[in-house]
Parts: C-alpha cells; sequence; structure tokens
C-alpha cells in the first residue's frame, strides 16, 4: 500500500469514527459501526457511508435532494390547526393529531369517506373501476411495479385515458421496480404518459442514495379520489406465484379534503423526479366537498424529514391506548424505543396482539423478527402466525384510531424510507379493521412463550445473528 493510499485510509476513517461519535443517535448502534469499520478495512466505511450515516445531523453527507426537498416544504407546507378540538371525540385523538401535524405538517381533515380494501383483489377492482371514470388526470406512484397481468390493464386503461385528454403521471422506485424493463418505459412514453424513476441509480451519487429508498403507494384520480396501503403493483396479489401463495394486504380509498394532503406527497416526489416540474397549482390541488363523516390525516417521514413520524405516530398510539393495541406487519424488527413502549403497554393490562407472517419473502428479516419474540411473550403480548404472507402494514387501538399505509415497523421505515400512512380517527373504520384483523388472528396460529423457547439452538442462534442485522433492515 502506498504511503499517500495509507494517509487517504486513515484520514477517511478518522472522519468516519468521529461522525459516529458525533451523530450516533443509539450508543449500541454506534458501537456495532465503529466494530465494523475496525475490522473490516475499507469495506466498513463504505458500508457505513451507504447504511449508518445520520443524515439528519451530519450535514457533511446529508443527500442534497434532502436538502432540497426541506426546502421545498418551507415553500409550500402550511400548518393550521386551528379548532381542531371540534371534530375529535377524545384526548388521545387530539393530542395524536397535534404530534403528527407538528411532525410532519398535515393536518387532520373531518368531511372524508374511507373504504378499506382488503386484499389486492379488492383493492385492484375498485382502482380499476375508478380509473375508469378519470376525467382530468391520473396520478401514480409505488414502490413495487412488476409487469404482468395487472400492469397490463393499467397500461390498456392509460392508453384509453389519454386518447380521451386525460393526463397520466407515473412515478416507481428505481430499486424496487429495478425488474420493470425499459422497453416497457419506453411504450409508456410513447403513448403520452409522463414516467420516471424515483431516487434513480447514477454513477457518482449510488453510494448516498442505494439505502435510501420511495416505499410508498399513491394513487389520485382527478383530485379527488386517492388510494394508499401496501399494496404494490404485482400479480402476487391477486395469484400465487411462489410457495407464498397469494399476498395478504391491506389498501385503502379516501375521497374528500383529506386526498389533498395526500397528493402533495405525489407532487413533491414528482417534482423531483421529472427534474422539477411543479403540479403545485389549483389544476391539481382541487378544491373538495366533504364526502363523509371520518377525520384522516396523512403521516409522511423519510430522509428529508426532521422527524421520525412514521416511528412516532406509531409510538403515540402504543403510549395512548388504554385497552388494545393490535398491529399487522409482515417485517416487524422494533426499535428499542418502539418494543419497550409495546412492552410497557402490555406490562400495564393493555392488551396487545401482533400477526406477522409465519413465512416470509425475507429469511434475514424472518429470522430478524423472531429473535423479539421472547422479551415480548414474557410479558404477555399476543404473537400470530399468519399462514399467509401476511403484507398489511396497520396498527389500530381501543377501536377508536387507525394508521394504514406503507410504514413498517422496522428500522428502514422508520429512519431511511419514503413512507406514507393514513391515519384514521373514526370508530367505525377502526372497529371494521379490527374485527377483521381478531379473525385473522383466530384462524393463525398462537404463539405461546413455551413453545417458542423450545426451538431448537441453532435457530436461536440464527436469528441472533440476523438480529445484528437489524438496523439494516
Amino acid at each position: 500500500m502506498s504511503p499517500t493510499f495509507l494517509i487517504l485510509y486513515i484520514i477517511i476513517n478518522i472522519c468516519a469514527i468521529i461522525s459516529i461519535v458525533l451523530y450516533g443517535s443509539q450508543p449500541s448502534k454506534s458501537l456495532g459501526w465503529l466494530l465494523i469499520i475496525i475490522g473490516l478495512p475499507f469495506a466498513g466505511v463504505l458500508f457505513y457511508v451507504m447504511f449508518g450515516i445520520n443524515r439528519r445531523e451530519f450535514k457533511i453527507f446529508t443527500l442534497k435532494d434532502a436538502q432540497k426537498r426541506k426546502l421545498y416544504d418551507q415553500t409550500h407546507q402550511a400548518v393550521n390547526l386551528k379548532n381542531k378540538d371540534a371534530f375529535f371525540t377524545s384526548k388521545k385523538q387530539s393530542k395524536i393529531a397535534t404530534m403528527v401535524t407538528n411532525s410532519c405538517g398535515y393536518i387532520p381533515h373531518e368531511g372524508n369517506e374511507v373504504t378499506i380494501l382488503s386484499g389486492g383483489q379488492q383493492t385492484f377492482d375498485k382502482i380499476f373501476e375508478v380509473l375508469a371514470l378519470a376525467k382530468k388526470f391520473i396520478h401514480v406512484q409505488y414502490y413495487i411495479i412488476d409487469e404482468g397481468e395487472l400492469f397490463d390493464k393499467f397500461i390498456a386503461i392509460f392508453k384509453e385515458k389519454i386518447a380521451e385528454g386525460v393526463e397520466v403521471r407515473v412515478i416507481y422506485d428505481a430499486i424496487g421496480s429495478i425488474s420493470l424493463k425499459r422497453s416497457t418505459v419506453k411504450i409508456l412514453r410513447e403513448i403520452g404518459v409522463e414516467i420516471y424513476a424515483l431516487s434513480p441509480l447514477k454513477f457518482g451519487s449510488i453510494l448516498f442514495t442505494l439505502n435510501y429508498r420511495n416505499h410508498r403507494k399513491i394513487l389520485i384520480v382527478d383530485g379527488h379520489t386517492g388510494f394508499t396501503g401496501g399494496v404494490n403493483i404485482s400479480d402476487k396479489y391477486i395469484k400465487s406465484n411462489s410457495k407464498l401463495g397469494v399476498w395478504d394486504d391491506e389498501h385503502i380509498c379516501l375521497e374528500g379534503p383529506v386526498v389533498n394532503s395526500l397528493h402533495k406527497i405525489f407532487i413533491k416526489d414528482f417534482y423531483f423526479a421529472s427534474n422539477q416540474k411543479d403540479l403545485s397549482t389549483h389544476k391539481y390541488l382541487v378544491d373538495i366537498p366533504p364526502k363523509g363523516n371520518k377525520v384522516v390525516q396523512i403521516v409522511s417521514s423519510g430522509p428529508d424529514s426532521k422527524n421520525s413520524s412514521i416511528m412516532q405516530h406509531y409510538m403515540a398510539m402504543i403510549n395512548l391506548a388504554e385497552k388494545q393495541i393490535l398491529i399487522a406487519n409482515p417485517y416487524f424488527i422494533p426499535s428499542r424505543p418502539v418494543l419497550e413502549s409495546i412492552k410497557m403497554a402490555a406490562l400495564s393490562g393493555v392488551k396487545v396482539h401482533i400477526l406477522v407472517p409465519k413465512y416470509s419473502d425475507s429469511k434475514l428479516a424472518k429470522n430478524s423478527m423472531f429473535s423479539y419474540f421472547t422479551e415480548m411473550l414474557s410479558v404477555g403480548v399476543m404473537i400470530h402466525l399468519s399462514e399467509e404472507f401476511l403484507h398489511s402494514k396497520f396498527i389500530a387501538i381501543d377501536h377508536e384510531i387507525v394508521s394504514v399505509g406503507s410504514g413498517n415497523f422496522d428500522h428502514r421505515s422508520f429512519e431511511q424510507n419514503f413512507e406514507a400512512n393514513a391515519l384514521i380517527y373514526n370508530a367505525e373504520i377502526a372497529k371494521k379493521i379490527s374485527t377483521e384483523f381478531l379473525s385473522d388472528c383466530d384462524a393463525s396460529t398462537t404463539l405461546t412463550l413455551e413453545e417458542h423457547q423450545k426451538r431448537p439452538l441453532f435457530d436461536k442462534f440464527v436469528e441472533g445473528l440476523a438480529r445484528l442485522f437489524s438496523p439494516l433492515l
């Protein structure tokens, strides 16, 4: 090794170590990164730059796009939470709404209609029904767009609607939709679709963007109807293409004033994906009259956020629950604060039910998830293992409040991904989701502490090893 290269290597390592010491959010996590940097010459620093930097605090490594996004928010985001208590039925609703508003800037809206869509078939039947009625524009944003039967139907509808004068825009995550062929993108552009990749992998920026993905699922039609939840555009939601079978997921259709909040997220992401085409005009952010009686609030977070809003609103719901907490998630790999909140709730007498898939599309994620079960089962948390691959992402408390969206209970959704959830303050919706959830729990295997502790020593070792990687999941 040449002296110059050695000096450069030492300087880079020192800079990395200083950043860990100054900006590490958790001592145990910081210690882990220090060991990786010291124990893995060259590769350790590379891993840290890609996966470990606290970009909210360490300004030198803050994403350029994240900085631009913050400036965008300062220009476009206006917070007004006057008279919010008038349409809330409990103090806990008011407290959560205030926290979310101050955390991510989106206010609660009354006068909305919410339709719960259970499973891919219901979801896409409703989506295609609404798309067929589009008169002005269709805005589509998904983490995963897989080519197949469903996407072929989207393309056919896009072609038909563009012929009628409807504007169609599509944005997708470059990694999540990596299987989307360039030829398909070209076809879409030729028929008139404005389509762009989010966080594309480019030389010179790949180290700073690879780990920060746009995980949102948003569809807006004519500004007055919106969809969000956990469902991507993939045939795996309507037919069995693997051992996991048909993926089970939860999605929602929103109608009413809150759609503008959801639409603003799309508009912001489209602005950066399309090299600053600004859609934040009255043409797209339309005046929406009340449609129903539900109060709904959008929760958004990402690497550009000042706060971990997805994690914060999950924790607020857990901490304020008085009777019952219901959580469905495919990747339940909680941060330590979230885990402690769940344990405290269970110890205080709140009934906590967590529904996760028995089998997963990621062995690493599954083993890491199972490593947390012992300490939760020990305090009375009920853990249910679904035989189907459960991909739903929601939390409901006290038959009163429910959050549905793209945010998982893992470090990636809390810190690294761009996410969006809908927070619904309505007993009717919360009760419906809770009833379906408990029915799914009855059809699943309920794990006991004794049974879990009897698993083979090798399984425990593999789970513990996987847990070391939980900050990256």
